[in-house]
């Protein structure tokens, strides 16, 4: 099944994502599970950082498990509730969050197979979270009005998330054997606190770490604050090694093309690089036009060195911004030598022709990362023993 898997991601992100354009060769892949569609939900933090578990039970020797995101959704929404009632109201309800509202949840309540819980309880094939959210937001508002969570409060949350999610089941049987959440969650062997966030900003001193400041990092998690190159280093490192990363950062910049297959970010701001034609597209381009719509991903453009000054100006002007979360499963070089890093997308396998997967450039990870999850065994020795993690 290992040999199968790694064999399936290599076969999915290697070949030409385009007619006479890019052509990628894997050099790494870690073991993956099938790609999966959040559909109309806000929860990518949710569909990565599961995908990034299964991952991790492959790589454990666990076996495939295809495990409920949902499940894990409806504790996090439980958690901003109670977290936005104490903050008066100003806490963050919305649909987002990052991979540590994850393992929150799941040491809260354990975790459940897709099987048990699929999250959709309504006339849909697919996730739909379009009327969820306002039902939640229009309680959270009465109590915090009323200043008071009547028991009746929480019976009308609970009937809501029962009404869209499904009402959560005490106990369940997978696989010939009967669990609870929490003894399923105990059966798979994934520890919580092996897990670390690792980012790379110049507002923080470097080897310490910080709660970082985005909107969806409501829990406010502490990642550790390390120079760009140890970042990229280890990142490449733990990929090479068969660990894989769950990365979060932004996904709205012109260069990301995900029906494309492919993430990039071009050196626009120095013309001269760019044949005369070119250049009269990248002059030509109109606000909000995405870079897919003007040079159609016809051939590797040249990319921005980006230095960690860059990388900062763009954290602080809020042009890089806290989008979305994916997971990285491998390195893959395109015909120019230049490095890519293999991602595994949650929205579904039908919107590109690479099968839900894309390919993010060394430069494009550099610049627009937030912040990326991965097991402690994955970091060098040297940089765990300067971190302080044991």
């Amino acid at each position: 099944m290992k040999k199968t898997l790694i064999a399936l991601a290599a076969l999915l992100s290697a070949g030409s994502l385009c007619a006479q354009s890019y052509v990628f060769t894997v050099t790494d892949s870690v073991p993956v599970t099938p790609v999966k569609n959040q559909a109309r939900t806000g929860t990518c933090w949710c569909f990565a950082t599961t995908s990034f578990m299964e991952s991790e039970l492959l790589r454990k020797g666990k076996g495939e498990h295809d495990l409920s995101e949902m499940f894990i959704v409806r504790q996090k929404l439980k958690n901003q509730l109670e977290d936005n009632y104490l903050r008066r109201g100003n806490g963050n309800i919305g649909p987002g969050s990052l991979s540590p509202s994850y393992i929150h949840a799941f040491r809260q309540v354990g975790i459940v197979p897709e099987e048990v819980y699929n999250g959709i309880n309504y006339d849909s094939k697919t996730h739909n979270h379009g009327e969820l959210m306002p039902m939640l937001h229009a309680v959270a508002d009465v109590a915090i009005k009323s200043k008071n969570r009547s028991p009746q409060y929480y019976q009308v949350v609970d009937g809501i998330l029962d009404t869209y999610l499904g009402k959560v089941p005490e106990k369940f049987t997978y696989k010939g054997k009967e669990y609870t959440p929490k003894s399923f969650a105990q059966s798979l062997g994934l520890n919580m606190d092996d897990y670390v966030n690792l980012t790379s900003f110049t507002h923080h001193p470097y080897y310490e770490s910080f709660i970082l400041e985005v909107p969806d990092n409501w829990e406010h998690a502490s990642m550790y604050n390390l120079p760009l190159d140890e970042l990229m280093q280890t990142i490449d490192g733990a990929l090479s090694n068969g660990y894989s990363v769950c990365w979060d950062g932004d996904v709205s910049e012109k260069g990301f093309a995900f029906k494309n297959g492919a993430a990039i970010n071009p050196e626009i701001n120095d013309l001269s690089r760019f044949k005369p034609a070119d250049t009269a597209r990248f002059s030509a381009m109109k606000p909000g036009e995405r870079l897919d719509e003007i040079l159609k991903f016809e051939k590797p453009y040249p990319e921005v060195a980006v230095t960690p000054e860059i990388r900062q100006k763009g954290f602080e002007s809020f042009v890089t911004t806290d989008d979305h979360l994916m997971h990285l499963t491998g390195i893959a070089k395109d015909q120019n030598g230049t490095k890519y890093y293999v991602t595994k997308n949650s929205w579904g396998t039908e919107r590109n022709d690479n099968k839900g997967y894309l390919n993010m450039s060394d430069s494009f990870v550099r610049a627009k990362t937030i912040y990326v999850m991965m097991h402690k065994d994955a970091l060098p020795k040297e940089l765990r023993k300067r971190l302080g993690i044991k």
